[in-house]
């Protein structure tokens, strides 16, 4: 079992130095990732199922904050849970997610992309709302398209994109490939995974039922697009609080990747649950710089 944790902006805030200081600890103690969230644009009213987002919550762009991370760490890598695809051009996203990837030496590699499920934030960006799941679909092969491409150029035609002999360079490092992990609450994010991505990270508050549904359909998505499924990953949220016994749960039901957020703000508080789940789970050899 993989052990990777979050950071989250909106309520953890923004200060730079208790940022670094929190990633440094994750990598110190055997952390494999570091987490962002993402939300390019809030507005009054935006909710998830029953809760008002508060609009004035600080989600720092997660890209700029992981290369931020990246910087001043050496070994944890850099995840999203989850970037919100169809708000990216896929042309500019493929440059971006490369050249960090180069400058922290190989180190973008959870990505893990969804579709958002704020209207307003689709409209702001001039997204139509029902077209977000064509345009992750082709998003995702447009980046994987040009990261493989040459010095002759790649081209592609879409529904949304098209491009004619483009090439994209820096590639990501000693690699063609970044990895793409899709999130999602829903069937057809389990389909997506299945047909396209390296993982699948399902949030939300499914049951145990609807769960294991989700990854026989992501695993038989794969068997029927001609891929393995045993190429996909499986992510799941867990606490910081969490036992042996809810891991090896985990473990029985195909997770290959847990995600834990600490509970406390404070950064002494933060730190002191990171240094208690990493003695409980023996997570690797700790180098202290």
């Amino acid at each position: 079992m993989k052990f990777a944790i979050s950071y989250s902006t909106p309520y953890y805030g923004v200060d730079p130095d208790k940022i670094i200081a929190y990633a440094r600890h994750a990598e110190d103690h055997g952390f494999e990732a570091l987490y962002l969230p993402e939300h390019i644009a809030l507005y009054p009213g935006a909710t998830l199922g029953s809760w008002e987002i508060p609009p004035s919550l600080p989600y720092a762009d997660p890209l700029d904050t992981l290369s931020f991370v990246a910087a001043a760490t050496r070994r944890i890598l850099l995840g999203t849970g989850v970037l919100l695809l169809p708000y990216h051009h896929p042309v500019v996203l493929a440059k971006r997610l490369a050249t960090i990837d180069v400058l922290s030496k190989g180190r973008m590699r959870l990505l893990t992309v969804g579709l958002g499920t704020l209207p307003g934030e689709a409209r702001a960006v001039g997204v139509d709302f029902s077209t977000r799941g064509r345009r992750t679909d082709e998003a995702i092969d447009v980046l994987r398209l040009l990261w493989s491409g040459g010095e002759e150029g790649v081209s592609f035609g879409g529904e949304f994109f098209s491009f004619d002999n483009l090439c994209s360079f820096p590639k990501p490092y000693e690699s063609t490939h970044l990895p793409i992990h899709v999130g999602g609450s829903s069937r057809a994010a389990a389909r997506r995974a299945g047909r396209r991505g390296d993982g699948y990270f399902p949030g939300g508050a499914l049951g145990p039922a609807e769960r294991a549904a989700q990854l026989d359909l992501a695993r038989s998505t794969a068997v029927a697009a001609g891929r393995s499924p045993e190429v996909l990953e499986y992510t799941r949220w867990g606490s910081i609080d969490m036992t042996g016994e809810r891991v090896e749960a985990l473990a029985a039901e195909g997770v290959t990747r847990i995600v834990v957020s600490t509970s406390a703000s404070e950064p002494d508080e933060q730190r002191d649950e990171m240094s208690a789940f990493a003695e409980r789970f023996g997570l690797g050899d700790r180098h202290p710089r």
